[in-house]
């Protein structure tokens, strides 16, 4: 049970945080000229919420994606892939149980304590192909594009297994604004395209 009193202790503060993003660090903290010890109070009171290291939301506020917010706050330059991105666009049945995402070779990952994260390495041209920017709970989220994801999961099928990019793709074909064009673009530069379109021919 939160102390009224604690609240109204805190009430500035609480006031400045409720300005900020869903999920927000503490070095955004530190810009509300917040010192961390009040940080740690507030999570010990019930106030405020420590997700991992060095991460903080506000209790009670309406949730979307918080693995995905989390991650993406404390991995600016990585992009969610594969399961995630395919669970995120709708493209799947698949519910991942980690956060699927991908970083250019030869970047240096912060600790995590939650959640887990499944990594993998992409050059930096496949990296900054196909990414799209979502906000969720105010944080800017890298996410793939449902073509390029497709083109991922066959790219990456021994990982993420041939029946799940199959199915991926069954899925995205019901869709009234899919692009197949597009779609066999992203094909092109995974270097799948040989693989997917007797998948395709088999489906349009």
């Amino acid at each position: 049970m939160i102390n009224i009193s604690m609240r109204q202790k805190y009430a500035k503060e609480l006031a400045a945080l409720r300005k900020m993003p869903g999920v927000f660090r503490t070095r955004d903290v530190r810009k509300l000229k917040i010192h961390t010890r009040n940080l740690s109070a507030m999570v010990n009171q019930g106030l405020l919420e420590k997700i991992s290291r060095g991460t903080y939301r506000l209790p009670g506020r309406p949730q979307e994606n918080p693995d995905m917010v989390n991650v993406a706050s404390r991995v600016p330059k990585g992009v969610v892939c594969l399961i995630s991105a395919l669970a995120y666009h709708g493209i799947t049945t698949q519910i991942p149980r980690e956060v699927y995402l991908a970083a250019a070779r030869g970047t240096e990952m912060p600790r995590l304590d939650y959640p887990p994260i499944r990594l993998f390495r992409f050059s930096k041209e496949a990296l900054a192909s196909g990414t799209e920017i979502h906000i969720i709970e105010g944080v800017p989220v890298k996410i793939f594009s449902p073509e390029k994801t497709l083109a991922d999961c066959f790219k990456f099928r021994a990982k993420v297994g041939l029946d799940t990019a199959i199915e991926a793709l069954k899925m995205y074909l019901r869709r009234k604004n899919k692009d197949i064009n597009k779609l066999m673009a992203y094909a092109k530069i995974c270097r799948v395209e040989n693989v997917m379109r007797p998948y395709l021919a088999c489906l349009l």
